[in-house]
């Protein structure tokens, strides 16, 4: 696979006027690459749509290391541009990398740093962050990546704030995104940001994706189970904490929980806080969100009864939690993984 940008000039959102440049764009080329993310700015950037009224792009994809690539499924790809492209880029974007066989390069990192320090703005798709992160560019960064690598990321990269909820996140020079489709979204809000929300959509509609989804990628996480959920099985609350994943529908309050442990209310949040990592209250209301995910998914019920079940109440109450721990609604959620209305 080959670009050559001085021949070949790619314009998504529309064929550039003469006195409008078109907007550099230089993906890496790691290896080994993950096509998919790959082949997303190559998709959103790198077709010609001159038939959209506004400047575009010109792509080119750089190699980081000499020699042709490997990518996953066996291709080698290999491109005319190395890393002395993402000096001249108005936006360098990196990949996914590919999770315990990829180390960045120091001269892929120091280009990167070049880049951003030269006024580039960088993003990363879903495991892309850890290179940005390797090369110290997300310091004090809010950033997004894949639910999977959030807990790896936030071990390796403690300077880095980790957004395992968000789709994406924009924080001005540098851009990341969660995982696999994320990359679309966050391809998408960089030609809505360039080029506005009209051109953006035609995009969209060129590739049939919705050019803006509804919610967070907490929505597709998977739901912890109940053992993923407590601390070890035997030890500390774990009894206490299974008993409550078996009540969920009852009207539990942290004080039952509390006289079940045999402790006050004080003391039980002091032991809860230090073994499961967070409050009771919040530990319980995720649990029964969660059995309300499972719900959702699996059965028919009304609205109100998936709430009666999980303990949240109401309708009301079920889609005020949702809400805020999923960042959508229940009936959208239902719609999502069984394509019937809530």
């Amino acid at each position: 696979m080959a670009s050559d940008r001085q021949a070949h000039t790619s314009r998504p959102a529309g064929t550039s006027s003469p006195s409008v440049p078109a907007l550099r764009v230089a993906v890496a080329l790691l290896s080994p690459s993950s096509l998919f993310e790959l082949a997303v700015p190559c998709a959103v950037f790198g077709q010609d749509r001159g038939e959209i009224p506004s400047p575009g792009y010109d792509l080119a994809l750089c190699q980081t290391v000499p020699g042709a690539h490997d990518a996953v499924g066996g291709l080698r790809l290999e491109s005319s541009h190395g890393l002395e492209t993402l000096a001249e880029a108005d936006l360098v974007i990196v990949p996914a990398c590919v999770m315990g066989e990829y180390e960045p390069p120091a001269p892929l990192l120091d280009a990167l740093r070049a880049a951003h320090a030269g006024g580039a703005r960088v993003a990363s798709l879903c495991s892309g962050v850890f290179v940005l992160a390797a090369a110290g560019l997300l310091t004090g960064r809010e950033v997004a990546t894949h639910w999977m690598y959030a807990d790896e990321l936030r071990s390796r990269h403690p300077e880095v704030t980790v957004n395992d909820r968000a789709l994406y996140i924009d924080d001005g020079d540098i851009l990341t995104s969660a995982g696999t489709a994320a990359a679309i979204d966050l391809c998408l809000h960089i030609v809505r940001r360039d080029h506005g929300a009209a051109v953006a959509a035609e995009v969209g509609r060129r590739m049939v994706v919705a050019p803006h989804r509804e919610g967070g990628q907490a929505q597709y996480a998977r739901p912890r189970t109940a053992a993923a959920a407590s601390p070890a099985a035997g030890t500390g609350l774990a009894p206490v904490l299974d008993w409550t994943l078996a009540r969920l529908h009852e009207p539990l309050a942290v004080a039952d929980l509390a006289g079940r442990a045999g402790m006050s209310v004080r003391t039980f949040e002091r032991h809860f806080a230090r073994e499961v990592g967070t409050t009771p209250l919040r530990w319980l209301n995720q649990q029964r969100v969660t059995h309300a995910r499972t719900l959702l998914e699996t059965t028919d019920l009304p609205v109100d009864a998936v709430a009666e079940r999980s303990g949240l109440g109401t309708g009301d109450g079920l889609r005020q939690h949702f809400h805020r721990l999923m960042g959508t609604t229940p009936a959208a959620y239902r719609r999502t993984y069984r394509g019937t209305p809530g």
